[in-house]
């Protein structure tokens, strides 16, 4: 999405720090509305635009990056209505292109990366395929017999919905191979989507028996995957096309992607025929431009192409970012357009006081869905664009999903239409509504306004705070509306004899939520200080804090000098910490709280991991790097008992590798890497060894 000269002169008097938060406060809404809820309220290229204006911002200023930060992970995430399964080899983002000179930009630097390593581009070939509207999921083949599947989730850990997916015609329960030539394990990654034609009959149906009909068909097949009754989600005929292998032990040998892809169509996979193999970068584009236009020809939805390198050597060489690899990229299709009446605008209220301007629209069918609700952004934005109650207005809808409004058609304007204004007064609470000096966005000053309360609650009993099972949005809202919650301390002396009362709220609904809020008070003090809502302290500054104050008494008597002194919080974080546990109205919450048993410690990583005193220093002064799969632990599992026995374990190889533990399936590139540095290699019986106390010397040595 584009930015005008005046959106970027507007966006270089922004505080970046305050930008930070609400860009990554933003995003981890959405991706929350998108992968859990299968309900996005903004398109595709609009949460693109938010990412990649955060990437500009960190990329201007390194000391606001953090390792959580939605530039440095796989977006999605794990919801708790199925077990969750961890991803051996991890389901990865792809980075995008948005118009045809992104598309170039990439085209760019690939040949310039390939030039750098020696290659010709047209010796390695790229491989265009459709990118499928629809959700990422892997399929795990033992012995040829399915026995797995999963969806991306946050590209670590996925959901298990293998019983819905059997429910798919096209997904073989057993490889069409010999049994000589079964792998031991094949994971086949794809795309799960349902056919228009199939979504269109549901919708038909839904019509008929006067119930609610589906919005897309990218939805629809995300909510039908995720049916708790996989005989709801076999109604639903969604259909899979395959287009990537994950893990493989015993396997054959491939040298190039589109082998690959023969490979699994032989196998009896689902391959989408309209793939194309060819030799030179420019050709892509010709691909692309093709697709564009004939999108709407297929029986199923796209929303762009993917192009990936061909060369499966060449692409451990180019490798990946923390989120995406750089051996691919997903171009984007420009976003459809339709004209819509405005009927109003209002103003909604978030947790941390902003005031976010809001379009309620004339619904309209535009990009796939039907859209009745569309962000403006801030009062620059609205009067930018001079959209008044009642005009007719454009409505784009990018990336299939939900609709920005463009402006105005003025030859549509009535007469007398007025300019709006934006409201002084909070919708919610009646306070004053004001614009601090440098920033874009109007805030509610008010802590106790009701929405900022409601929004707080919420966020404390999120899966990624508190995880309080079942205290949604409406929940909170309801019990802040009924008086019984002022704040987050107040959830522990809920009156349930009073809930029973309420309609919606059975025995064991009640019991179920009681049960949830009692989990939460065992939580360590990371989760808490997530929950409380304090500025700029996300997941990872939570446990940085946790983990170096150990409890919340330490915290709380720390200076702000022996905060900022923490590696990865700095001055600006540690004067919101301090500022916070200093004001009276949030000692009194922390103070209910305390007495209502909540945990203000946090475990030690030794703790955690089951390590003794005596073998928490056994690898003090050691990084060791851990590829491929073992078979005694996951990769995280890994990861936790080298830190905890005082090692480091980053996940590349450098100069400063004291040992490389190999798995199966290793990195290619890795163990070339540390063959070139001289880095010992170790198998998994030798890491057994070297966690247990083994001097590493003596493991290389064969001692």
């Amino acid at each position: 999405m584009g930015t005008t000269a005046d959106d970027d002169a507007r966006r270089a008097d922004v505080d970046p720090v305050a930008r930070v938060e609400e860009l990554r406060e933003a995003i981890a809404r959405h991706d929350r509305l998108y992968y859990e809820l299968d309900q996005p309220e903004i398109p595709d290229a609009d949460y693109d635009a938010l990412v990649r204006e955060l990437l500009a911002i960190e990329e201007q200023h390194p000391d606001l990056i953090t390792p959580d930060s939605p530039t440095r992970r796989v977006a999605g995430a794990v919801g708790s209505t199925f077990a969750e399964v961890e991803h051996r080899v991890p389901m990865m983002s792809l980075d995008n292109a948005m118009d045809p000179a992104e598309l170039q930009a990439w085209v760019d630097r690939t040949r310039r990366r390939l030039d750098e390593l020696g290659v010709d581009e047209e010796a390695v070939g790229y491989v265009c395929e459709l990118k499928i509207d629809g959700l990422a999921v892997s399929l795990r083949y033992e012995d040829g017999v399915f026995t797995q599947g999963a969806t991306r989730g946050n590209g670590r850990v996925g959901e298990d919905v293998t019983a819905n997916l059997r429910t798919i015609d096209v997904i073989p329960d057993r490889l069409d191979l010999d049994a000589a030539d079964v792998p031991a394990v094949v994971e086949v990654r794809g795309e799960v989507y349902l056919p228009i034609a199939e979504f269109e009959r549901i919708n038909a149906e839904a019509t008929a028996a006067g119930e609610k009909t589906y919005v897309n068909p990218r939805n629809t097949a995300a909510g039908s995957l995720r049916q708790k009754d996989a005989a709801v989600t076999a109604t639903r005929h969604l259909a899979f096309w395959s287009y990537q292998l994950g893990e493989v032990v015993g396997g054959p040998a491939f040298a190039t992607h589109h082998e690959t892809l023969d490979w699994l169509a032989s196998l009896g996979f689902a391959v989408n025929p309209e793939r194309a193999v060819v030799d030179r970068l420019d050709e892509v584009a010709d691909y692309c431009t093709r697709w564009q236009a004939d999108r709407h020809t297929l029986p199923y939805e796209i929303d762009g192409v993917v192009v990936k390198l061909d060369d499966l050597a060449r692409r451990d060489e180019l490798g990946s970012t923390a989120r995406a690899p750089r051996w691919a990229i997903a171009y984007k299709f420009p976003p459809e357009e339709r004209t819509t009446r405005l009927l109003d605008i209002g103003v909604s209220i978030g947790r941390t006081g902003r005031a976010t301007p809001f379009a309620r629209l004339e619904p309209v069918f535009v990009g796939g869905s039907t859209v009745a609700v569309a962000t403006l952004h801030n009062a620059d934005q609205v009067a930018a664009k001079d959209v008044r109650v009642g005009d007719v207005v454009i409505v784009r809808k990018a990336g299939d999903v939900i609709p920005e409004v463009v402006g105005p058609v003025l030859a549509e304007r009535r007469k007398g239409a007025r300019r709006w204004v934006f409201p002084t007064i909070c919708p919610s609470c009646g306070g004053p509504l004001v614009r601090p000096e440098g920033e874009v966005e109007h805030r509610c000053a008010n802590e106790h306004c009701p929405a900022r309360v409601a929004g707080t609650i919420e966020h404390f009993a999120s899966r990624s705070a508190m995880d309080i099972e079942g205290l949604g949005e409406q929940r909170v809202q309801l019990f802040a509306e009924l008086g019984m919650v002022a704040d987050v301390g107040d959830l522990y002396s809920l009156d349930y004899d009073r809930l029973r009362g309420l309609e919606g709220f059975g025995e064991q609904s009640v019991a179920n939520l009681a049960a949830a809020i009692e989990a939460s008070r065992a939580r360590p003090l990371s989760s808490l200080l997530v929950g409380l809502n304090i500025r700029h302290v996300g997941g990872t500054v939570a446990t940085l804090l946790a983990d170096h104050f150990g409890s919340l008494d330490a915290l709380e008597a720390a200076s702000v000098e022996d905060l900022a002194a923490v590696e990865g919080v700095g001055p600006v974080i540690a004067a919101s910490v301090a500022e916070y546990l200093t004001r009276p109205e949030h000692q009194r919450v922390i103070a209910k709280l305390r007495a209502a048993g909540v945990g203000t410690t946090q475990p030690s990583a030794t703790a955690a991991a089951g390590v003794d005193e005596a073998e928490a220093t056994v690898l003090e002064g050691l990084t060791v790097v851990v590829t491929g799969t073992l078979a005694g632990f996951s990769r995280d599992e890994a990861t936790a008992a080298v830190v905890a026995r005082g090692g480091k374990s980053p996940g590349s190889v450098s100069a400063k590798t004291s040992a490389l533990v190999v798995g199966d399936g290793p990195g290619a590139s890795k163990v070339t890497k540390a063959e070139q540095l001289g880095v010992p290699v170790l198998d998994e019986a030798a890491f057994v060894r070297l966690l247990a106390g083994t001097p590493l010397d003596d493991l290389v040595g064969g001692g």
